[in-house]
This record gives structure tokens, C-alpha cells and sequence, in this order.
């Protein structure tokens, strides 16, 4: 008597293969999607704990995080003054104030990496030589004057934090919880070489209204490297600068940055999550906001002052 010898047929092994790669692709959607899940809810925290740090700096000092103190030449950042409330203390201790972020006396504190700066979506390509990264941004208003040199007929900026100003909450006169404190931004790629869309650009024009800064942004030729503004985009954070820290709600979430020399800024919100990015209002609380919000409400968010009825969004 002989016995039989039970085994897979070729057949049958390839149907198991097929049924095992069948059940990975349907699976790796969810796995990718749980991922961006728990990285986005990081990028929250950091939101929030940088919102709960401006806050307790505003009870000790009674204004936000200013920028360029005495009208200083490169200042260092509004950022570097919430490093004892976000437990960067030993780091807070290495800026020097008095000189600009660029000095060697802010070397070590210029290239480090903080944290509670970085979104785990946006892996920074930019040279390690310019400097820690920063995803989180200021919010420097609605309109599109950021510097003294571009106000010339222009209304006064309108966020909370812009140059040689110093702010209160009770300066928010639309209240805390209709106004925009900080908001996601992606870094760039650090080459005016290449063109992406991180970068921001420059149109050459001088557009008097947020609508015709919108137009020329939107306009102008990205693959025209001349039109090539500013790459190092999101650091080095030491920095205040409309590139590193500051953004305004001239363009929608994810729309291009653009820049209008002299001192005429549209740096625009962005981020790698899908269908939106977060931004923290003034009172501490984070939400996610669409791409397709209505241009009137996010500029409407931008404003400290414009009395707007907000609604839900």
C-alpha cells in the first residue's frame, strides 16, 4: 500500500499569493490613512501647546510674543520667547536678544531643532546649515502690509503679530474666538533653482488691494525662475520674517505665497494633510479648516478688527 502525499498545487499557491496581495492593498490604504491620523493630531498638539504658551507669556508680560523689539535689523523671532513655556528653558538661555538672529552669539540656538516647531507631515528638505525648521506661523492679518517700507496708502496690518507692534488680547477686538493666532505652514525647498509649490514668489508687481495681490500671485509664471522670491521657507525659526513666521489670510489655505517688495506680503497657510490644514484662534482652541473655506470668512478670520459676522465655516 502506498501512501498519498497531501501538498498545494502551483495553482492553488499563486490563488493564495493573489488572496494575501488583494488583502495588503485593501489594507494599506487604512494603515497609511491611521498614520496621517496620529501625525495630524501631533501637529494639533503642537498647535495647542504653542497657543497654551502664548497665553501664560501673555499673563507674565500682558501682550502677545513681539516682533522686532526697537525696530531691530533681523530681529530674533516672536517663537523664541515662548521657549520657557513650552519647557525649552536651557535653549531660551542661549538666545541673545540684543543682537540680530544672524549674530554668532545665536548660533547654537539658530540651528536647533524644536519639536513642538516641526509637523510630522512635512519632512523639511532644506539644508541643515540655515537653521532649525518651524511649520507654525503668526498671524500677521488680512491685508498685505507687513512692513513700514510697503503702508503707503495702505490700511495698518491687522494680525497679531506683525513688526514694531506690540499687542494685547484686549487689542482683539473681534474677539479671541473669531481670530486667527497661528496656522500650519510648509517649509521649502531651499533652492531658487528649482520652483515648488512651497516657495514664494515674486510677481514684480505692487498690488494696492488683498484681491489684486491674490490675481498677481496666482498669475505669475512658477516655472519662471526668475520669479523665484524665497526658498528657505520655515527656517531658520530664530527668524521674524513673513517666510519663517508669518503668514497672512490674503490667499486660501493652500493657495501660493507671494511676495511684493517693498513690504508688501501674501504668505499663505499650507500643509500636507488632505482637504485642509489646522489653525489655532486666539483662545487656545485648534481646528482643521477646508481649502475650500470661503475666501471672505478665512480673511474675515485674519482680522483682529473688522467687526465681521463669521458664522460657522
Amino acid at each position: 500500500m502506498s501512501r498519498r502525499r497531501c501538498a498545494f498545487t502551483l495553482v492553488e499557491l499563486l490563488v493564495v499569493i493573489a488572496i494575501i496581495g488583494i488583502l495588503v492593498s485593501l489594507l494599506l490604504p487604512a494603515v497609511q490613512s491611521a498614520r496621517e491620523a496620529a501625525r495630524r493630531m501631533q501637529c494639533g498638539n503642537n498647535l495647542k501647546q504653542i497657543s497654551l504658551a502664548m497665553h501664560n507669556y501673555h499673563d507674565v508680560f500682558r501682550c502677545i510674543p513681539i516682533a522686532d523689539v526697537n525696530g531691530a535689523v533681523n530681529a530674533v523671532s516672536a517663537h523664541a520667547r515662548l521657549l520657557p513655556y513650552l519647557e525649552q528653558n536651557n535653549l531660551y538661555q542661549l538666545v541673545d536678544f540684543n543682537v540680530p538672529y544672524d549674530h554668532a552669539n545665536n548660533a547654537v540656538a539658530r540651528n536647533a531643532e524644536v519639536a513642538a516647531f516641526r509637523c510630522p507631515t512635512d519632512p523639511s528638505r532644506l539644508p541643515s546649515l540655515i537653521g532649525g525648521g518651524n511649520n507654525y506661523y503668526w498671524n500677521a492679518g488680512s491685508g498685505i502690509v507687513m512692513y513700514s517700507s510697503g503702508a503707503a496708502g495702505q490700511p495698518s496690518a491687522n494680525g497679531i503679530v506683525w513688526h514694531n507692534q506690540v499687542f494685547r488680547f484686549a487689542d482683539i477686538l473681534d474677539g479671541l474666538s473669531n481670530t486667527a493666532g497661528m496656522a500650519e505652514k510648509l517649509t521649502g525647498d531651499g533652492n531658487n533653482g528649482i520652483s515648488s509649490p512651497t516657495d514664494t514668489f515674486r510677481p514684480g508687481t505692487h498690488p494696492a488691494t488683498p484681491d489684486e495681490a491674490m490675481q498677481h500671485c496666482n498669475a505669475v509664471d512658477v516655472k519662471d525662475l526668475s520669479k523665484q522670491g524665497y526658498s528657505n521657507v520655515g527656517a531658520p525659526w530664530l527668524q521674524q520674517y513673513h517666510s519663517t513666521n508669518q503668514y497672512n489670510h490674503v490667499l486660501p489655505p493652500n493657495g501660493r505665497s507671494c511676495m511684493y517688495p517693498p513690504g508688501r506680503i501674501a504668505t499663505t497657510a499650507n500643509s500636507h494633510h488632505p482637504g485642509g490644514l489646522q489653525f489655532a484662534l486666539c483662545d487656545g482652541s485648534v481646528r482643521f479648516v477646508s481649502t475650500t473655506i470661503n475666501l471672505s470668512t478665512w480673511r474675515s478670520l485674519g482680522s483682529t478688527n473688522g467687526g465681521e459676522n463669521i458664522g460657522e465655516y
